[in-house]
């Protein structure tokens, strides 16, 4: 019975055992790197748990790239985005209650697809080097890899310069060229499963700029506006990038610096408004994938002398003074010095005879020394700094600081008790001086009784009024700066009238006149004499007439004298104090009456046949001229006419005279004494004048001018009138229509405005003899529209 019972257990597991099967979807999977796929375990019986296991047998766990969904007897095995690693063989193993387990397997096979893995395109290489073209392509097993150049392949038999390397299918190009550029193709192939695939890569080979300069050095002068433009020439591939340095900074477009490029490469650098600060150093840099190169170009910029430093200099007589210029200037100008006074030049290394001046210089500076300073040396000295662009000249003042010195030598004064004497010191000095008088020691104040002190710049006045012998004798002026004091003592001594004139000389005595001439007194008594009194009279006489000299002047003309009279004369100086003494008396005598002096005469062309004779008295012998008597021929003629002239006259008019003839004059001075010696004169009468000459020869410019004007004028007038009548225009028949014209008033003569206007001319006719034949308001003008007139007597009133 027991062995039944267990016979029938054993046989019930059994049946249980056969009952649990697992099996997969697919038993072998062949998947793409990258690729994602799923798989089903399906148990047949009582499980109780479904588990897979990867290659390396552990339990798989659910993650993000392998997820787990399982139902009793059902689980998927999702992998995703597979790689190498996930090859192998998975197990998906059943259990059930008893632990009994069941399990089925499945292969993974994985292999890598063609894959170009970053390919870049294009590949850029530099001129001359080896480049090497990166295709790199990945696949299982290991693709075969072929390269193709314009559509052929490239072999290392017929492309010596190529090659594909072994270790990464590259390819490698030996001084790869600029013919060289193109587009190569990569084929890679996987031949067990017949994949091919390929990639084009365009190749670039980049070549370094080269730099040409076309002229690598400009000069150019400063603030003169000038511009000028560095240029130059780049090739390369890609072209290159040209920039502009200057004292290692980039420059920027702007105002001062303009960028230019064109065609071939060129790019140009303009500086505009060059000054000084832009000379120097300039770089053109050319920039590419390739490389850089960079060059230099140079501004030398001439600059204009200019003088930045030259200062007044103040010096003290007799001590040395320096004198510096300093000037700037592109190339560095000689420096020069000109004394203004005289026009004396230093320059560089010169020393005066007299060793005081002397000039030093170095790079723009120059010293000007002047040892033992004088005051000749005060004034403007130039400094001019000269280059072969042009030159700057400044000027600048020597002062000279001196002592005071006194102007005058004059230190004596003359006056009287009562009598005011300026006492004046004159002092140059630098800088001015401060003066001030003493006397006796003691310092004069101003508003003393007597004594008032006037002051100017370099100038101090005592006035001084003597009020007894006290106030004559020593004075002191002091005059004091800060370089020195210096004094000088003036005398005021008590003025005295003058002394007498001597030598009295009488000359060019005549019958009325006769001139006192002397000399002048030794002494003048202190005071300058104000003029000479010269006192004469007849001998015998006791009454003396006083004639004073013109100022100072020691010549005195008497007049008013008689003829044949015997005169006493003598002289006195008179000066401030009062009259001298008068001199010795001389004596002299007039001249008795007697015949004239000849005249003289000149000549001058009158109108036309006329000549005057201008006639000029000379000595009358001491009457009066009475008249003159003038006779007169021709050369060729022998007898004489005569033409008396009054004295009084000063010229005589000869006419009629002949034309083209030369005349002889003789001319005589009559007096109540006789005749005087005759003067001889001749002239010549020219040719006949042209009816012009004789028109307006005796015309000024204004009269001539005159007589054309009014002549103008009356043409214009006679013009004027013969187009009034004849052409009926003119200003005059303007005059006309606006003041004689009238409107008719009614509508009812409409037509006669149409027809025309008439004006009323009211004017009186003459007869020949002058009377008037008709009365005002007697004649009717009627004046039309085509400036014809119409003309007909009133006969009610004729």
């Amino acid at each position: 019975m027991l062995l039944k019972l267990a016979l029938l257990v054993g046989a019930l597991v059994g049946i249980s055992r056969a009952a649990l099967q697992v099996s997969i979807s697919l038993n072998k999977v062949e998947l793409s790197v990258g690729e994602s796929k799923f798989f089903i375990c399906t148990a047949i019986g009582e499980p109780v748990k479904l588990e897979w296991f990867n290659p390396q047998g552990e339990r798989i766990i659910p993650s993000r790239r392998m997820a787990l969904h399982s139902e009793t007897s059902r689980s998927r095995l999702i992998i995703y985005n597979a790689i190498i690693e996930d090859a192998g063989i998975y197990r998906c193993q059943a259990s059930d209650a008893s632990g009994h387990t069941e399990e089925a397997s499945v292969v993974l096979e994985i292999y890598q697809r063609l894959t170009f893995r970053d390919v870049q395109s294009p590949q850029e290489f530099r001129l001359g080097e080896t480049a090497e073209v990166v295709c790199d392509v990945i696949s299982s097993p290991v693709p075969v890899v072929v390269w193709y150049y314009q559509d052929r392949e490239i072999t290392e038999e017929h492309h010596s310069r190529y090659q594909v390397l072994v270790n990464n299918n590259n390819l490698q190009i030996h001084q790869v060229t600029k013919a060289d550029e193109g587009v190569y193709r990569c084929e890679a192939s996987v031949e067990a499963r017949g994949e091919i695939d390929f990639v084009d890569i365009a190749v670039v080979v980049n070549v370094p700029p080269v730099l040409s300069v076309f002229q690598p050095a400009f000069n150019a002068t400063a603030d003169y506006q000038e511009s000028i433009t560095f240029t130059c020439i780049t090739s390369g591939s890609p072209d290159p990038l040209v920039t502009w340095h200057r004292k290692g900074q980039q420059l920027e477009p702007s105002e001062k610096f303009i960028f230019n490029r064109l065609e071939g490469g060129r790019s140009m650098l303009t500086i505009r408004n060059i000054r000084q600060i832009d000379g120097g150093a300039y770089s053109c840099k050319a920039s590419n994938k390739a490389g850089a190169q960079e060059r230099e170009l140079f501004l030398t910029v001439f600059v204009q002398p200019h003088i930045t430093q030259l200062k007044n200099v103040t010096a003290v007589e007799g001590s040395a003074a320096m004198i510096t210029c300093v000037a700037e200037g592109e190339p560095l100008p000689d420096i020069s010095w000109r004394r203004a006074s005289d026009g004396q030049t230093f320059v560089d290394g010169d020393k005066s005879r007299d060793g005081r001046f002397e000039v030093r210089g170095r790079h723009g500076k120059s010293v000007l020394t002047i040892n033992g300073v004088r005051l000749t040396d005060l004034g403007r000295f130039d400094c001019e700094a000269q280059s072969r662009i042009g030159g700057h000249q400044k000027s600048m003042f020597l002062d000279i600081e001196y002592i005071p010195k006194f102007l005058t030598n004059h230190t004596i004064f003359y006056s009287w008790e009562g009598n005011p004497v300026n006492i004046s010191c004159d002092v140059m000095s630098n800088p001015p001086a401060t003066m001030l008088w003493r006397r006796e020691r003691f310092t004069i104040s101003e508003g003393t009784a007597n004594m008032q002190i006037h002051g100017s710049e370099g100038k101090s006045v005592l006035e001084v009024t003597p009020m007894s012998d006290r106030d004559f004798g020593r004075y002191n002026c002091t005059a004091r700066n800060n370089i020195g004091v210096r004094y000088q003592e003036f005398i005021l001594a008590q003025a005295d009238v003058p002394s007498n004139p001597y030598s009295i000389r009488l000359s060019a005595v005549s019958q009325r006149l006769a001139t006192v001439t002397f000399m002048k007194p030794d002494s003048h008594g202190g005071v300058p004499i104000s003029f000479y009194l010269v006192q004469f009279k007849e001998l015998g006489s006791q009454d003396w007439r006083d004639v004073r000299s013109h100022s100072i002047q020691t010549t005195v003309v008497l007049t008013g004298l008689e003829p044949n009279t015997t005169y006493e004369v003598r002289v006195a100086a008179v000066n401030g104090k009062g009259q001298g003494e008068f001199s010795h008396t001389e004596t002299f005598q007039t001249l008795p009456i007697r015949e004239p002096s000849p005249p003289a005469v000149h000549g001058q062309r009158g109108m036309g046949k006329a000549y005057r004779l201008g006639l000029v008295k000379q000595d009358d012998g001491g009457m009066p001229i009475v008249e003159y008597i003038v006779k007169y021929k021709t050369d060729k003629e022998e007898q004489w006419m005569t033409k008396l002239v009054p004295g009084a006259n000063d010229f005589a008019m000869l006419q009629p005279l002949q034309w083209n003839t030369r005349y002889e004059v003789e001319i005589t001075a009559r007096n109540v004494k006789g005749l005087s010696e005759p003067t001889f004169y001749q002239f010549f009468m020219p040719q006949k004048p042209d009816i012009t000459e004789s028109l307006f020869s005796g015309l000024g410019l204004g009269a001539v001018v005159g007589l054309g004007l009014g002549a103008l004028l009356l043409l214009l007038v006679l013009v004027d009138v013969s187009c009034f009548f004849l052409r009926h225009c003119g200003l005059l028949m303007c005059i006309t229509r606006s003041v004689c014209s009238k409107k008719t008033a009614t509508s009812g003569k409409g037509k006669e405005m149409e027809e025309g206007k008439a004006a009323y001319l009211k004017l009186p006719l003459k007869e020949e003899n002058g009377k008037e034949s008709l009365k005002p308001d007697t004649i009717e003008i009627k004046v039309h529209n085509d400036n014809s007139l119409h003309i007909k007597p009133d006969d009610s009133k004729a």
